[in-house]
């Protein structure tokens, strides 16, 4: 960790030298100030990782140099030293923003852990903070498309395990882009300069996936004309992707499960031991667990690599990212077929809304790209007619819900929505501006109240 520096702030010039010395000799980067406005304008002309300041100076006394330090937006941590007599002001501190407090009969190993740690915390934010300042330059949090509270709160676990040297294990349905995340888990870690390296466990004969894991020496087999590396070394001081790590034979598992044990194998048909430092991600859309069950997966395989789950939600259960992902997709194949469409029609984003989507995000990539591709060179908003007959035709619905007696508040609210937009033909737009809400709050309603997606019918 880089030399750290701390601010000293006391009115008293023996206590000043007398903790300098200690710091200093800890290691620490010391600069002392005598009161809080000298304190100020240290700050505002130079970064600190923390602040110990006494509670009661003059003229500008601690709890007002750490609102000014707030109102200031100065990224620093404030350790306050207090007589117990000023407890309350302490706390007040705390409130503020503060991150400890210290009484004035402190031990020297207790100020020495506070500073220790808050330095640490420092370090951290200061990390993060840079980390998302980079991702801010990235429209999409590198492919990642969605701002629902399931998706944010995988991009922030991201932030959170990318420098981890843990296994990560992706589950999700096919489709939901189970790739991009580990690519994002990657690029988000210090390996981001080195490789990634991806293979699918089920697009390869199970006899071959082996070797290409672990490469070969010449003369292994038939057909081994000369030495080939493997994706563990060509991933090496990087990371490697597994995708459908459930389509592995037992064989290959047991050898994988010594990489991760021991960062260390030998290629097929060699004896020398390579040594490996590697971050393994792995991604299935099977449930390993009945696999185990079913001796088709190791178990002591699976504890390796579900170290860090991280489960991928389908589409539709994070559909106001439907419209967020629409657009990305249209930008992208208005590029690639040198078209010039501007707009979504409303009726096409509800059509999206109300559909399913069992492929997920690589199905509406398609129907996208489609309705691209099939559009006129002339035309600017993407319409119904664009979109494949699946989508726009689906099955009759039910009659109207019947209205009954005793119905409660919520059974009649069911009631009320459902009919209005039976009555529009499942037009969300029409049916939330008759309602007076907005389509956001409509979908949450129909969601709160388990009215299930209906289709529109063909006229």
């Amino acid at each position: 960790m880089p030399e750290a520096k701390v601010l000293l702030v006391d009115d008293e010039a023996k206590i000043r030298e007398i903790l300098k010395l200690v710091l200093e000799k800890e290691g620490y980067q010391v600069h002392t100030s005598k009161n809080g406005s000298e304190a100020l304008s240290a700050l505002e002309n130079e970064y600190f990782d923390v602040m110990i300041t006494d509670l009661k100076m003059p003229k500008m006394d601690g709890l007002e140099l750490m609102r000014e330090i707030k109102q200031k937006g100065i990224k620093v941590n404030v350790v306050f030293i207090t007589a117990y007599a000023d407890i309350k002001d302490a706390v007040e501190a705390i409130k503020l923003g503060a991150f400890d407090y210290l009484e004035k009969n402190f031990k020297m190993e207790e100020l020495l852990s506070v500073i220790k740690e808050a330095v640490k915390e420092q370090k951290m934010i200061g990390e993060n903070e840079s980390l998302k300042k980079k991702l801010a330059e990235h429209d999409s949090f590198f492919g990642i498309i969605g701002e629902s509270p399931k998706i944010k709160e995988i991009k922030d676990l991201i932030i959170k395990i990318a420098n981890s040297q843990a296994s990560v294990l992706l589950t999700g349905e096919s489709g939901t882009g189970k790739e991009m995340f580990a690519r994002a888990i990657h690029m988000c870690s210090k390996r981001k300069n080195k490789p990634f390296v991806a293979i699918n466990c089920a697009a390869l004969p199970q006899t071959l996936l082996e070797s290409e894991l672990f490469g070969y020496e010449k003369g292994a087999f038939t057909g081994a004309l000369k030495q080939k590396k493997g994706k563990f070394e060509q991933a090496n001081e990087g990371t490697i992707f597994l995708d459908e790590i459930g389509e592995m034979n037992i064989q290959t598992q047991s050898k994988l499960l010594r990489v991760l044990q021991e960062r260390e194998y030998e290629r097929v048909g060699g004896l020398e031991t390579i040594k490996i430092d590697i971050r393994v991600i792995t991604a299935t859309n099977r449930d390993l667990e009945e696999a185990i069950k079913a001796g088709d997966f190791r178990e002591d395989l699976y504890y390796r690599i579900n170290v860090i789950p991280i489960h991928i939600p389908p589409l539709r259960e994070r559909r106001e990212d439907i419209p967020l992902l629409a657009e990305y997709f249209l930008k992208k194949f208005n590029v690639d077929y040198k078209k010039n469409i501007e707009l979504i029609s409303m009726e096409v984003i509800d059509i999206f809304m109300e559909y399913d989507w069992p492929g997920n995000i690589r199905e509406l990539k398609n129907v996208i790209e489609r309705a691209v591709a099939i559009a006129e060179p002339d035309v600017d908003i993407l319409m119904p007619h664009h979109l494949r007959p699946q989508l726009i035709c689906p099955k009759k619905e039910k009659d109207l819900l019947e209205i009954q007696d005793g119905l409660s508040l919520a059974e009649f609210e069911k009631y009320y929505i459902y009919n209005t937009l039976k009555k529009v033909n499942w037009n969300k737009s029409k049916a939330a501006q008759i309602l007076g809400i907005n389509r956001q709050t409509l979908y949450n309603k129909m969601r709160e109240l388990s009215i299930e997606n209906k289709k529109r019918e063909c006229r």
